[in-house]
């Protein structure tokens, strides 16, 4: 047994080990590290006497007509995520007619001579440049807006009141002729995209209405409640997007219900917009039913894609987190 009164200096080096440790994986050869950053072509068979690369067989199997005849039946949206697929469909999508279709269909209201003057003297004749940065709303999915507010309960054998937060949605479709549809409703996204159609009942209780999108993005929107009193509803809202050509969001400005005479929409054969596009703000024709400018339900929508609105994706989303998980949404 070691005496205690002995006792042996050992330098600090020796009473560690992990330099020893360290060495192995600082001298180990890893060859692979060399192919980071370099693109490796891919290489033909030995018994080919060609020198171009094989393409590959999805490559081989459609051709660059068949490619651009199925592209051109795409959605903008799908567009944009095809072209994440390899580069030979990056390239494809940069083909201006597909985006030339896209333009026209969505701007469809402005004529065709319009559109082609307009890409030619604002956007260098580039029908893609003129997709993402010209203002434009969204008509591949459906616009949500998600408001909140405090209902005080009764009270009854209790001290304290009950306080309950509500939460409804206004869900916004638009269409490229000029038309919108506008619901709202506390069911969730995934339940209301299944009504949001032209074809939609009464009990439904799908509105539809007029718009005009003006060139700085702001759009002019009317609606017309029916009932025992006609109740107009005009609406101003400003699009923008996250980033650019997202058009994601819209900005609510303003939110008016004023009153119509009856006799005066009866003989009127136009849309609505047209009706009170000469109107003040706080006009209104019935005495009745007053002019009403409201401060409350004014959070931005934000687009949700048809794509998204499935059963399963559109569980996931944050929109329809319960008021006990979030009691206001911010959208950015």
């Amino acid at each position: 047994m070691a005496s205690p009164d002995i006792s042996i200096d050992i330098r600090p080096e020796f009473n560690s080990f992990d330099h020893l440790r360290s060495t192995g994986y600082i001298s180990t050869d890893r060859p692979w590290l060399k192919l980071y950053g370099i693109r490796v072509p891919p290489v033909s068979p030995f018994n080919s006497l060609s020198s171009t690369p094989d393409l590959a067989l999805i490559h081989q199997c459609l051709p660059d007509e068949l490619l651009i005849e199925i592209f051109g039946r795409m959605s903008p949206y799908t567009l944009g995520r095809a072209a994440c697929v390899c580069r030979k469909w990056k390239y494809t999508t940069r083909n201006p007619t597909l985006w030339r279709n896209a333009c026209l269909k969505t701007w469809q209201r402005n004529g065709i001579e319009a559109n082609f003057r307009m890409v030619q003297s604002l956007y260098d004749s580039s029908w893609r440049k003129m997709w993402v940065q010209r203002p434009r709303i969204r008509i591949d999915g459906l616009y949500v807006s998600r408001n909140t507010y405090i209902h005080t309960g009764i009270t009854e054998w209790q001290f304290k009141k009950t306080v309950n937060v509500v939460c409804y949605y206004r869900y916004l479709r638009f269409f490229p002729t000029g038309k919108f549809l506008y619901k709202i409703s506390p069911q969730k996204v995934k339940d209301v995209v299944k009504c949001m159609h032209l074809r939609a009942s009464k009990g439904d209780s799908v509105f539809k209405g007029d718009y005009t999108l003006s060139g700085d993005g702001q759009i002019e929107m009317a609606l017309l409640y029916p009932g025992h009193r006609y109740t107009l509803v005009r609406m101003r809202l400003r699009v923008r997007g996250t980033t650019i050509g997202a058009n994601n969001r819209l900005d609510v400005l303003k939110i008016l219900t004023t009153g119509v005479n009856g006799t005066e929409l009866g003989n009127w054969k136009g849309n609505i917009l047209e009706l009170v596009e000469d109107w003040e703000e706080n006009e209104t024709h019935d005495p009745d039913v007053p002019a009403v400018s409201h401060s409350r339900g004014l959070t931005p929508f934000v687009f949700v894609p048809f794509e998204e609105t499935c059963f399963f994706q559109a569980d996931t989303s944050v929109l329809n987190l319960p008021v006990e998980k979030m009691d206001y949404f911010v959208p950015g």
